[in-house]
């Protein structure tokens, strides 16, 4: 690792997708361990907490449209609860004898076809006889509407036009790709014709010859179109469609019927709600329909608008349309279909998080008919039943604590449910249980019950077995689909300082899931997920309900059982490791032993769990654990199989920032491995390859620079980089790999150094260029992809941090102090944010060449002193103070751009640490070089100025601060009387300060000490902790 306020072991470089298309970003916004990067560690994710460990991904996750149902979970925000208690228990009330809702829906067919007719006929007769619709209902507001009569427009299709959208319809289910791309040039020629969409709505609603598929296809295109075009319809057209949809949402088809609601979905979510006012009010009415279809479809197409447009149902841009919504859904708990029940409970679902006001209000009768369903016999039912418990226990616990137990023992039941969905759902609670203060008081007495059951979940099903390929043992020389590699997002570089404990408590990675056959979430993952976060909460209190089981399990002769075993072994391991220490000495050889079993999967899940306790192995005797779970573990990083080469890589990653220069006996044999690999790698695992090579480099630094392993190691590297274009994304993780070994290497690097940095710069400025095209004409250039700029932004700066004076000649031959005052105006915070690391970088490396533009650059840094943007913010105060230590008495003129936001960021409450000791250092260092501008305003800072710095390491950073504040209470003593005693324990913080340094100190608190006397002195130094005063006085003689 770098020593001091340098760019910590590289930009972190682990990325991974949001849970949308892949445009989000999680960027690192601090302190953060080094090198976690693409890896396949945890084998569960979660809703990315920030908790040190591996992630898991929740319910935030699923959000495919399933079209025979409709149902989706929507993404969860945790709210915080409030409000009083009094509902039914589970066991208090009789499971759902109430069907009075039944008569209704028993009309079956009705009197006219499933088409138009009955709905048309229900709707007017509904609207006619509900007073729900009709202007103000008493007490609260309605929709203020009246039911809005249904006109048809009497557009017809020419016979010959309808023959030709036929006929693309039936080549765009055509699996040839010359068809598929034909398909797309003819939509896009038919899309020029305003009434082509009339002509999809009518093959969806009327056609009712075509078969199903056709005519759901042609919806799906429609909703595209809509999607995209909306804006542009003609008013007749989109009325039509509109019209089209209402009457038709009780279609024979339940196809049909889904189609049809994602169609009013997508119309609604394009601001539509407001200009399409009858909408509402007609889907409520026709759930009083007495045809099953017609309801049905009205709640499948409703439960689709709850879930896009929740917020906008639940304001007053819409009258609050949820005041009549809400009672009515909770009337349908009681129906006597299941699916109608199904879409009732999950339409009311989606207004939990974002606790809506007229769900609130009814919050007592949800819970109470949830309780009623509890048993229902539908497990489409059970698992919208257990979503909304989860739900309400992140929001409302409150209602539901007088419950718990009755709750806890339901949910052990529905984790064990046959149905594997509801089982999942069920699941989620222990999860979101652990994350709740409550948590240990209510689940103690529950736990030997839930232990069992969370284990027994994490085995792999039949199912998960296929789809892993789980008896494919070798298929190394299979080449990875495109959509086996998830997109990846460069994470910026971000200064940190170290400390005299390696904190991790501000980790903020986000572990990947390893599964990637299987990257939904489920059952397996959701189990080790709660068991991790459970043990956790309870610590070593877990274990008497989990050692007898663990035995039985890893030394199971069924692979399926081991292999479940290993994995709760390696959930247990943060939250257990002190009770599990007495039993490591035999668990990681049994562990080692695994690695070669002739399963890949065991061999893969054996990786991960030994890398979960790489800590400890290292804090052993090298020769006991360490060298032969390195052997082990390098053995399969060459194994045949793909999913072991990957988890290998990955244990082993963590590993080399566990174990750092006690890997240097070992390097010659460690970088053999990994050049091999480079030759037997797929696409994807090349990527997790540059991760161990960067991590490496990061954790032996220097000791690299050998002239035996950069042969080995560069040639390889180097021939990726030539093979790669500009444009290819798999420059990232390449980028990422040689900016920690281009610092490592130092000087060794220097044979290599002149094209990289060429490259870099050529980027930048590519990169600049197309956002300029793209600012000035958006219509015709496309918005360029700035991770490309910033990875090699971060990549330049370690080659300024490795070459040191070295690549003052490459600076002085390129343009890249221009691009840099461009890159550091950039909208995009994490583009400024390196442009400030590298700047900081080339302080140090060729002031000369920062120095002219320093009139320039000040006032920018100053405006970046912004803590909204922490990493940005933490950059830019590290590069002042870098400055300051090359300005010297020059900085003068520059003082005011800077201090006063300095300040204020020192005494902001909530800042991240490592923003503080960076301001507190860079505030240390203006004082150093100009205290008579800076000491005015010690009194201001004092306190969390030596707060702040008393847990770093003695270094120059260290030093150079505390000689300006030191300086500062020269020139203002009266600006620290106040807070003296926080002075005093700074200076203690010190282990081996210089000479002069030391006498300082020494001046100061002797001239303290004569200032008041002894007397008072003696007073004062009573407030002192015994280990300060005994430091202070066996140091300084006070």
């Amino acid at each position: 690792m770098v020593q001091g306020a340098e760019p910590a072991g590289r930009a972190p470089r682990e990325l991974t997708p949001g849970t949308g298309g892949g445009g989000e970003r999680y960027r690192d916004t601090g302190h953060r361990a080094p090198g976690t990067g693409h890896r396949a560690e945890p084998r569960y994710q979660t809703r990315g907490r920030d908790r040190v460990g591996p992630r898991y991904r929740g319910v935030g996750g699923r959000t495919k449209r399933d079209t025979s149902n409709g149902n989706r979970a929507g993404p969860r925000h945790p709210v915080p609860g409030g409000g009083q208690s009094g509902s039914p228990a589970p066991g208090d009330v009789r499971v759902g004898t109430d069907r009075s809702l039944c008569a209704r829906a028993r009309g079956g067919k009705g009197a006219e076809s499933a088409g138009g007719g009955g709905v048309k006929a229900a709707a007017a007769a509904a609207a006619a006889s509900s007073p729900l619709w009709g202007g103000t209902v008493r007490g609260r507001r309605g929709f203020g509407l009246r039911p809005v009569r249904i006109f048809v427009m009497e557009w017809q299709p020419d016979e010959q036009g309808l023959q030709q959208v036929l006929q693309l319809l039936k080549d765009s289910q055509s699996p040839d790709t010359a068809t598929q791309r034909a398909v797309q040039q003819k939509l896009e020629q038919l899309n020029q014709y305003p009434d082509f969409n009339n002509y999809l709505i009518f093959v969806l609603t009327r056609l009712k010859s075509e078969d199903e598929p056709t005519r759901s296809l042609s919806g799906l295109i429609l909703k595209n179109n809509v999607k995209a075009h909306y804006q542009s319809f003609p008013q007749g057209v989109a009325d039509f469609i509109k019209q089209e949809c209402l009457n038709n949402i009780g279609d024979a088809s339940p196809l049909i019927r889904a189609t049809i609601g994602i169609l009013i979905t997508t119309i609604a979510s394009k601001g539509e709600l407001q200009a399409w006012p009858e909408l509402l009010p007609q889907l409520c009415n026709l759930l009083n329909s007495e045809d099953y279809n017609t309801c049905e479809g009205a709640f499948g197409a409703l439960q689709k608008i709850c879930e896009d447009s929740s917020e906008m149902l639940d304001s007053d841009a819409l009258n609050r349309p949820l005041n009549i919504m809400i009672p009515k859904f909770l009337q349908f708990f009681k129906h006597c279909s299941p699916k109608i029940r199904s879409h009732a409970i999950a339409c009311v679902n989606q207004f939990i998080i974002g606790r809506a006001q007229a769900l609130m209000e009814n919050v007592d009768t949800f819970i109470e008919h949830l309780f009623a369903l509890a048993t229902d016999d539908d497990s489409e039912v059970r698992k919208n039943v257990c979503r909304a418990l989860v739900m309400l226990l992140e929001v409302r616990i409150d209602r539901l604590i007088p419950h718990m137990h009755s709750i806890i023992q339901y949910m052990l039941q529905r984790t064990q449910d046959a149905d594997e969905n509801v089982a999942l759902e069920a699941c989620e609670f222990w999860l979101t249980l652990a994350e709740q203060p409550i948590c240990k008081e209510a689940l103690s007495g529950h736990l030997i019950q839930l232990i069992p059951i969370l284990v027994n979940g994490m085995k792999y099903s039949e199912i998960d077995i296929i789809l892993l390929k789980g008896d494919v043992e070798e298929d190394e020389a299979v080449p990875d689909s495109e959509q086996d590699i998830k997109p990846r997002f460069h994470k910026s570089r971000t200064v940190t300082l170290q400390h005299e404990e390696d904190a991790t408590e501000e980790d903020e990675d986000f572990d990947d899931d390893d599964d990637d056959t299987l990257s939904d979430w489920n059952l397996r993952k959701c189990s080790a997920a709660a068991l991790d976060v459970l043990a956790n909460v309870f610590r070593d209190d877990l274990l008497p309900h989990l050692l007898p089981l663990l035995k039985g399990l890893l030394f199971h002769p069924d692979w399926v059982i081991k292999e479940s075993g290993i994995l709760v072994l390696g959930a247990i391991a943060e939250g257990c490791m002190q009770g599990m220490v007495p039993y490591l000495p035999e668990l990681i050889p049994h562990l080692i032993q695994c690695l070669p079993d002739k399963k890949a999967l065991v061999r893969s899940i054996a990786c991960w769990t030994l890398s979960r306790y790489a800590h400890w192995v290292v804090s052993q005797p090298p020769d006991q654990y360490l060298k032969p779970l390195m052997t082990e573990l390098l053995k399969r990083i060459l194994d045949g199989n793909k999913k072991v080469q990957e988890a290998a890589c990955s244990a082993f990653a963590t590993l080399e920032e566990e174990a750092c220069t006690e890997l240097v006996p070992y390097l010659s044999y460690i970088l053999d491995t990994l050049v091999f690999a480079f030759g037997k790698y797929q696409h994807k695992n090349l990527l997790i390859l540059y991760d161990a090579i960067g991590t490496l480099a990061d954790s032996v630094g220097h000791h690299l620079n050998q002239p035996e392993y950069i042969q080995k190691l560069m040639p390889p590297l180097i021939q990726k980089w030539n093979e790669l274009k500009d444009e290819d994304k798999d420059l990232f993780p390449l980028l990422e790999c040689l900016s920690s070994v281009a610092t490592a290497l130092q000087s060794g690097f220097l044979p290599y150094c002149e094209p990289v940095y060429q490259r870099c710069v050529t980027l930048v400025q590519k990169t600049l260029a197309q956002a300029m095209m793209y600012n000035t004409q958006p219509d015709q250039y496309e918005a360029p992809d700035k991770d490309f700029m910033i990875v090699a932004l971060d990549l330049l700066s370690g080659l300024a941090e490795g070459l040191g004076g070295h690549v003052e000649q490459l600076v002085a031959r390129s343009n890249i102090m221009t691009l840099l005052f461009q890159c550091m105006q950039d909208t995009m915070p994490e583009v400024r944010q390196s442009s400030f690391a590298l700047l900081g970088d080339l302080t140090k490396a060729c002031f000369q060449h920062v120095k002219q533009c320093i009139a320039e650059f000040m006032p920018i840094l100053g405006t970046n002193l912004n803590p909204e943007f922490i990493s940005v913010c933490n950059n830019a105060t590290w590069a002042i103070g870098e400055i300051c230590m090359q300005m010297g008495a020059e900085m003068q003129p520059y003082v005011s751009l800077v201090l006063n936001n300095l300040v204020e960021i020192i005494n902001r409450p909530n800042t991240p640490k490592t923003l503080l000791e960076n301001t507190a250092i860079t505030i240390g260092r203006l004082g150093y070089v100009c205290p008579q501008e800076v000491a005015p305003m010690l009194q201001q800072f004092i306190r969390p100025w030596c707060t702040s710095l008393r847990n770093i390491r003695d270094n120059e950073e260290k030093d150079s601060a505390f000689r300006g504040i030191c300086m500062m209470i020269g020139v203002n003593p009266g600006g620290v009387v106040q807070d003296f005693i926080f002075f005093c324990d700074a200076v203690a913080s010190w282990v081996n300060p210089k000479d002069d340094l030391r006498d300082m100190f020494y001046k100061i608190l002797h001239g303290f000490k004569e200032q008041v006397g002894e007397e008072n002195w003696q007073q004062f130094s009573e407030q002192f902790p015994p280990l300060l005063k005994d430091r202070l006085s066996a140091f300084y003689g006070v």
